[in-house]
Formats: C-alpha cells, structure tokens, sequence
C-alpha cells in the first residue's frame, strides 16, 4: 500500500508535541537551575565559575546533540541513495511516454483504440486488464513442469491485446511474443515470465517452450518466456507470472505519445474520447509516474531527514559554539600568558580546538553503529536494495566534522588574535 502521510495516526502527531514539549521544559530547567545557584555577592564582583560537574554535562549534551546530527545526516544520505537506486533501476520494460487511460469496460472501448490510432501524435495503442504497477489477480492453473507431470499452481496473471508486449518493449528469453499471424494466440496461448519457469523446475528457458497447461476449463501451450520485468515498485520481489491474451478482457488502454507537441496530442486524445465515450469523465495518467507515485512515502521520509538533519545540525552547532566561547572565557589568561611566551595563534587555535573536535569523534563513534542499525532494518523493507558502505558514514561524520571545525574556529580564532596585554589586565 501506499503511505498518504508522515503521520499516519493523529496519535502520532500527540506524541510528537509532547515530546517537543519535554524537550522545552528540559532546555529551560537547566539553565534556571544553573543561574539560580549562583551567589549574588560573586556574581556582582565578577567571580563566578561552574564546576566539573557542569562542564561534563555540557559536554555530554554537545556530544548528544551530535550523535543525534550525524545519524540524522547518515540516514539523509542512505534514504536518497535508495531513492536513487530505485529510480534508476531496470524495469524490463519501456514505460516512458506511455498515457493510460481507463474505460471500465465500456463497450466501445475497441473503437476508441481504432480512433486513436490515427492521431498523428500517437506512436501506438495497446490494452490490458489492469495497470502497470497495479494490483493484479491471481489464478489456479495446471502446467506441465520439467518432469512431465501437470503440477498445480496458484500465480498472478496479467491478460494483454496482440499489441501489448511490443508496445512496451519486453523482452524474450525464450519463444515468441503473441502474433496476429497466430490466431490460437487470444484462446490457447501462454506466456510466463522467468521466475514462473524456474518455480516449474526448468533449467533453462527454452525448456519450457511447448509445455501444456489447463486453465480454465480449456488446454494450451506456452509459446513464450518473457524476460523478468517489474510489474509492481522495487519494494516488493518479482513474483511468478503469466500473460494471456484475449482482447475481449481488457479495459484499461496504453496509449504511446510522441513527445514532440504533447499538450496538442493529449488535447486531441481527450476530443476523441469525448466523441467516442462522452458519458465517461476524461482522467489520465502516465505510467512512468505510476511508479513515481509507489516511492511517495519514501519521498517524504528522505524530505523529512534532509530537514530534520539541517535542523540539528544548527542546534549542535549553537550549543558547540556556547560550549567553545565559555571554554575560551574561562581560558583568557592562559591564552594571554602563552601568546607572551611566544605561541602562535595557529598552536593557540589547535589546543583550544582539540577537545571540542574529540566530542565530535566520541559522537562519530557512538552514532555509526546506531544508524547502521537502524537503517539495516529500514533497508529490509525493500527486496531491491542498496549495499550499507564505510563512505556513507565517512561522508556523515565528515560534513559533521567539517561544520564543527568551523564553528569552532569562528570563536578560537577570535582568541588567539587578541591583545594579550589586555587580556592579562583585565584579569
């Protein structure tokens, strides 16, 4: 099925306030907690200080914070890697350019096929009994298998017109595609795809050419094995399947448009339709956006992690640079004391850089096995996936570290090219 939202229960949407509502309520504790425990006595003369405790909280939270960012920015890549992938992905089948219509079984829908057929902007016409990524019934049939025994079986069908499988451009692995030049092909033909073969014990595919079946109530024999195709989105595996063709039995017409002067074809394609069926509404759609449509959930999951990512990777970054701007404080002198000494502001910037860079590190460390985790199991989801690699995490915990350098340095660069005489005198 296809998702129709993020949030597929208003349940979800509670659980998400209340949550932003914890995490509010946390944010300010602290801070109140902290200013509340100060003196007033030292805090008018100047003096006052946190203890370890509070700088070891301070830590952990910009460690949190960017273990949270990473992971986010490591899923961000993964799921766009998957889109990608799938989008890009062979379908067996040539569905560019293909607009569907569908006649409910109206019973003029041969005519409207035959009227078609002579707009200059339609390359070919073809009919099936349902949609191309659609659902698909299934049938019981008996076909002979590689011993010679009728074996039962229970497989999805798809019923075609003679013009079908060219229009598309599937491809054979063994035999035939069906033929006018046939005319047993719309009662006593049969075409399987590769997986129906190999689930019928053949080793190769043209092994099953010749073979009988019984559906139902007449005999038959397949004529051809197709080359596997994707009938549904990548998210489900190709199952065993089978082609008939009887033309009387479909409803739901492919029509194959030149791109050239499109909005002119599908205009005249919708005067055709209103001459040939005008009791019916004119509703179409392409298929290649059929498919699209089967990834709209994922879609939105990888637009929600892209903005999630941006998101937390600003917050950490707000709480990297109030961590490095208190370090840099609480350091004023000793930066003062080592620039007269004869430091450089290079070597002051690498010292005061260092431990926040190492807090980016214990993250990097803590959030790669998470977010392998958690989006091993995501990627099961879908039979046709990508391969987890080192460089989508490299390249996460990379552009994390990248933004933390640079925050950092705003600030530590500010330190190091200060006055040391002032600094030591304001102490």
């Amino acid at each position: 099925t296809i998702s129709t939202g993020i949030f597929q229960h208003p349940r979800d949407l509670l659980w998400l306030l209340i949550l932003a509502m914890v995490v509010g309520l946390l944010a300010g504790v602290y801070p109140a907690l902290v200013l509340s425990g100060f003196k007033p006595i030292k805090v008018l003369k100047g003096r006052f200080a946190t203890g370890s405790k509070g700088l070891l909280l301070r830590q952990s939270l910009v460690v949190l914070q960017f273990t949270i960012s990473i992971g986010i920015i490591v899923a961000t890549i993964i799921v766009h890697r998957q889109l990608g992938y799938m989008r890009n992905q062979d379908l067996g089948l040539d569905d560019k350019q293909m607009l569907m219509l569908d006649t409910h079984g109206d019973i003029h829908r041969r005519t409207l096929k035959n009227e078609l057929l002579k707009l200059p902007g339609v390359r070919s016409v073809s009919m099936a009994s349902s949609d191309l990524g659609g659902e698909h019934s299934a049938s019981h049939l008996q076909v002979e298998n590689h011993s010679g025994e009728m074996q039962d079986a229970v497989m999805e069908f798809y019923i075609v017109d003679l013009d079908y499988m060219p229009q598309y451009r599937m491809k054979m692995a063994a035999g035939r595609m069906f033929s006018k030049d046939y005319g047993a092909d719309t009662t006593s033909a049969m075409i399987v795809n590769e997986r129906a073969a190999r689930l019928l014990g053949y080793r190769t595919a043209q092994e099953a050419i010749g073979k009988k079946f019984t559906q139902w109530g007449s005999e038959g024999k397949i004529i051809g094995v197709v080359k596997d195709f994707h009938f549904r989105g990548l998210q489900t595996e190709i199952k065993p399947f089978f082609l008939r063709a009887i033309p009387a039995n479909t409803d739901q017409v492919s029509v194959n448009v030149r791109s050239a002067r499109l909005p002119e074809t599908i205009a005249a394609i919708q005067k055709v339709w209103s001459q040939v069926i005008p009791y019916r509404p004119f509703d179409y759609f392409f298929a290649d956006e059929y498919f699209d449509r089967q990834y709209r959930t994922e879609q939105r999951f990888g637009r929600l992690f892209l903005n999630f990512a941006v998101l937390a990777i600003l917050i950490s970054c707000l709480g990297l640079l109030g961590l490095a701007s208190y370090a840099t404080l609480q350091r004023t002198r000793e930066i003062g004391i080592r620039k007269v000494l004869g430091a450089s502001a290079a070597g002051i910037v690498q010292l005061l850089s260092r431990e926040f860079l190492i807090l980016v590190l214990i993250a990097f460390m803590i959030a790669t096995p998470v977010c392998w985790w958690l989006m091993h199991g995501w990627l099961h989801d879908f039979y046709y996936r990508i391969r987890l690699s080192w460089w989508m995490f490299g390249l996460g915990g990379g552009m994390a570290l990248i933004i933390a350098l640079l925050t950092i340095c705003f600030q530590t660069f500010r330190a190091a090219l200060a006055n040391p005489v002032i600094s030591l005198r304001s102490e």
